[in-house]
């Protein structure tokens, strides 16, 4: 006979992406963007060279994350905003799981310096029977 113990409940499971914040497990996602690194070029023309031009490499940038289809079920994400609301930003570091079918990690990305800088709340539909999620929008600066 199976009690109640032997089923464990994992909010997580159908979520391909899960978010790690200073070592916990804050929350799953079905959709991340924003996974860019982009350096820009400066062009450079030697005097009498007049078939080549040279294209040197300037500043880095990285784009936000925007981490989408969410579910939790704590409020650390949420109350990690709401300091950045109240000027207290909280800079730290972030990892993101990919993890197959079976919930088994198969790739993983580190970001430093990490903090929220938009949150899209859930779409409220009386009609509706799916799960509200929201969107996250992280800035950062860069991988580890």
């Amino acid at each position: 006979m199976s009690g109640a113990r032997d089923t464990r409940m994992d909010p997580y499971t159908s979520f391909n992406f899960i978010v790690e914040i200073e070592g916990i497990i804050t929350a799953g996602f079905s959709e991340i963007s924003g996974l860019q690194v982009e350096t820009e070029l400066e062009e450079f023309r030697e005097g009498g060279v007049n078939n080549h031009v040279h294209r040197l490499p300037k500043l880095t940038k990285y784009g936000n994350l925007t981490l989408k289809h969410g579910i939790t079920d704590q409020d650390t994400l949420w109350n990690w905003y709401k300091d950045v609301i109240n000027g207290k930003v909280r800079r730290t570091n972030i990892t993101i799981f990919l993890h197959d079918i079976a919930g088994k990690t198969v790739m993983h990305w580190e970001f430093t310096n990490a903090y929220p800088v938009k949150w899209t709340g859930p779409e409220l539909k009386a009609d509706s029977n799916t799960v509200a999620f929201e969107t996250l929008e992280i800035a950062h600066d860069g991988l580890a």
